[in-house]
Parts: C-alpha cells; sequence; structure tokens
C-alpha cells in the first residue's frame, strides 16, 4: 500500500493536560488568547450555497442511486506542517480504502472537517500539505475551513497580509469548474467548485451542512450565518439523512481545547428554530477521534457527535483523566443531561468511511500504523457506528 519510505524517527507529540479531569466547554488558552475574528470572502456562489454532488462526480451518483446507498470518507485536521509522515499514513489509508468496494461500491469523495494546511492557510503549504499527500486519492475532496486555514498569515514583515480564508477559496471555492489552482504545482488535481466557505452539499441519500466557525478558540458564528442554518436545516429533504459538519466541536473530553459552549448553543437554538435535527453532527480541532451519543431533548431518540481530527497533524490530544486513570466507555459525562462518551483513541491517526442508505447511516472509524511501524499494514478497524436515521436510533 505505501508508496513512501519508512521514516527514520517518530513524530514529536505535545500533549497538555489538566490531569484528573474531564471539562467540556473551552478554557482559554494563551494559544489562542487574542485570536480574532476575521471578516468573511465573499461567496462565489449564489445564495442558498448549494452543491448538488452530481455536478461533481456524475458518475459516483448513478452508481449509488443504483447501489441504494453511497459512501465517502471523512477527517479533518490533516496538514503535516512539522512531520508529513502521519499525513501521509492516513492519506495512504484512505487510498487503500478508496479500492474497496462496500455495498454501495467505492467511496465518492472525502468530507474535509477543516485544518486543511498549517499554521495559517498560507498559499505555499497547499503543495506539500494538500496536494502531494493526496496525489494518488482517486476522489474529489471537499470540506470547510477550520480556524487554522482562516488566521492571517503575517511573518511580522508582511504589511498586507492576505485576507482570511483567501487560498482556501482560491483551492476549494473555484467560480469555474475543471480550473486548476496555481497552488498546486504540477500535481493533477483541480480547484473544487464550492459556492461558499459554508455551504450545503446535496447527495441521493445525504444532505451534508457544513458550518465555517471561524478563529477564535470555542468558535464564532455571525447572525446572518446563524440565519442560514436554520433556514438549511428547515429546507433540508426529509427523505435524506440529515449530517452537520462544523470544525469546532460542541463536545469534546480533551485536555487541550474541550468542547465548545457557543457552537452546542447554536445547533440548540438552530434546531429549536427550524424544528429540524440533524441525525449525526462531525466536528475536527481537537486531534483525536471521540464519539459521543446525545440524548434529543424530547425523548425521540439520540444524535452521534462525532470528534475526527486525527487526520495527520503531528500532535495529538491527550484524554482527560478520571481520578488519574483513563476514561472507561461508556461514560457518562458529568452534567451533561445524558451525554455518553462511547469510544475514543488518542494515539493513533487514522480516518472515517461512512455509508448512508434510504433507512440507515454507518460510520467505520480506522486507525492506521504508526511511522514507527510498518507502513505496509491496511487500515485496521477501530469502532463502528449504524444508525437507524429514520427513528433516531442506534442499531446493535
Amino acid at each position: 500500500m505505501s508508496r513512501h519510505p519508512h521514516p527514520s524517527k517518530a513524530p514529536h507529540q505535545f500533549a497538555q493536560g489538566r490531569p484528573n479531569s474531564a471539562p467540556m466547554h473551552p478554557q482559554q488558552s494563551p494559544q489562542f488568547k487574542g485570536s480574532p475574528f476575521q471578516p468573511l470572502p465573499a461567496p462565489t456562489g449564489v445564495s442558498p450555497f448549494r452543491l448538488d454532488l452530481e455536478e461533481i462526480v456524475p458518475d459516483a451518483v448513478a452508481a449509488a442511486r443504483k447501489a441504494g446507498g453511497i459512501a465517502f470518507h471523512m477527517v479533518g485536521d490533516t496538514g503535516g506542517v512539522q512531520d508529513p509522515n502521519p499525513q501521509t499514513l492516513v492519506a495512504n489509508g484512505m487510498e487503500h480504502d478508496a479500492a474497496q468496494a462496500g455495498p454501495f461500491g467505492l467511496p465518492a469523495f472525502f468530507y474535509h472537517l477543516g485544518d486543511v494546511v498549517y499554521f495559517d492557510g498560507q498559499a505555499s503549504e497547499y503543495l506539500p500539505q494538500f496536494y502531494d499527500p493526496y496525489a494518488h486519492y482517486p476522489r474529489p475532496i471537499v470540506g470547510i475551513p477550520g480556524n487554522h486555514d482562516g488566521d492571517v498569515f503575517d511573518d511580522g514583515t508582511r504589511t498586507n497580509p492576505l485576507p482570511s480564508l483567501a487560498t482556501f477559496v482560491r483551492n476549494f471555492c473555484s467560480a469555474t469548474p475543471g480550473m486548476k489552482s496555481p497552488d498546486a504545482g504540477d500535481m493533477a488535481r483541480t480547484a473544487m467548485i464550492q459556492p461558499n466557505v459554508y455551504w450545503t452539499l446535496n447527495t441521493p441519500f445525504a444532505t451534508i451542512i457544513g458550518l465555517y466557525t471561524n478563529v477564535p478558540e470555542g468558535g464564532v458564528v455571525e447572525p446572518d450565518q446563524a440565519a442560514w442554518f436554520e433556514g438549511e436545516l428547515a429546507a433540508a429533504p426529509k427523505d435524506r439523512a440529515l449530517i452537520v459538519a462544523l470544525h469546532h466541536p460542541p463536545y469534546s473530553l480533551d485536555t487541550y481545547h474541550s468542547g465548545s459552549k457557543p457552537m452546542a448553543t447554536l445547533l440548540a437554538v438552530a434546531t429549536a428554530a427550524s424544528k429540524r435535527r440533524p441525525d449525526i453532527v462531525f466536528s475536527g480541532h481537537v486531534h483525536n477521534y471521540q464519539r459521543f451519543t446525545v440524548p434529543d431533548p424530547t425523548g425521540s431518540g439520540v444524535t452521534p457527535f462525532i470528534v475526527a481530527g486525527q487526520g495527520g497533524y503531528h500532535n495529538l490530544h491527550k484524554m482527560a483523566k478520571l481520578n488519574g486513570q483513563p476514561l472507561v466507555t461508556p461514560y457518562t459525562v458529568p452534567g451533561e443531561a445524558g451525554v455518553v462518551l462511547n469510544s475514543y483513541y488518542d494515539d493513533r491517526f487514522g480516518f472515517m468511511r461512512l455509508e448512508v442508505s434510504a433507512q440507515e447511516l454507518a460510520v467505520q472509524t480506522y486507525t492506521v500504523p504508526r511511522p514507527q511501524e510498518k507502513w505496509d499494514q491496511a487500515p485496521k478497524l477501530f469502532d463502528s457506528l449504524r444508525l437507524d436515521w429514520k427513528h433516531r436510533k442506534l442499531i446493535a
């Protein structure tokens, strides 16, 4: 599977920690103190910023309709800025999985949960951190930006740094199909045609609403985007699974970022106003994997919340401990009204494969070899979830 040489050493890890605690909401870290909200770029498409998957991969859409379901990849926080090996291993793993036919055929695309390049979305980093690692990944890549994609790069000598997200827009939000970005070097992948940095992807079996949650720690979504989000929830077809993607996670038990109360509140307000709940919510930002079950306020079912920021950035974030010991799952989160941590890993990198039909949504979470291990090992299944999304019930 691997086309890359074995590394000479493992990546560094800089996990911070607050031992013996399990915080859910963000603490202001010196790393993020003062990170300001950044103005959003102008959309390249028209409101309400929807894109049909058929415009990108008509062959995959036709195959999905014939098979009765669709498969795709998802993960975030991939940029290999200080050590490219973890990102390379995850890319190798997705490459391998892209050739594995499941019940609905091959994966149709890769949905990125943000932080494509580190540290601040520089154009010079798109070739080594995006185009080169996925040079042999055979499917389109779409997604939402993360805080590092939106932060403004200034090395101290530039008097006019690029506006926030300018490079992300050039590479993911081209107004013209088939255009090659100047950041791609001699790589064949063309720029994506997303209509905005927050947008909705329509597929035959799932609607994916992608929120951009800006730069400040905990995330910030201003009223115009919140109103758009409510409108997209309300308008989403009821005969398809409804997936929400946002970079800052509403729930997390890591010891570095923790969960975002503003994002949890945003979701609660939007679902109440739209009278429509997402069937599942995905986030990145925290560099590990966590799966939560959140009960619906009405008691009518559950919503899985998944943190998937294990996509290749070298610094994994450790989970909180309880009385000095690792959390044992299932773990009921104190003070969070029935929220349960079902599964996690914080010592490896990996990715997810989603399979969605007219009735069920399945998530298969894989790990890949550590850089010091043999690179030709296939990805290993770590966790799996099956959701009857029509009835909001987990399937045993």
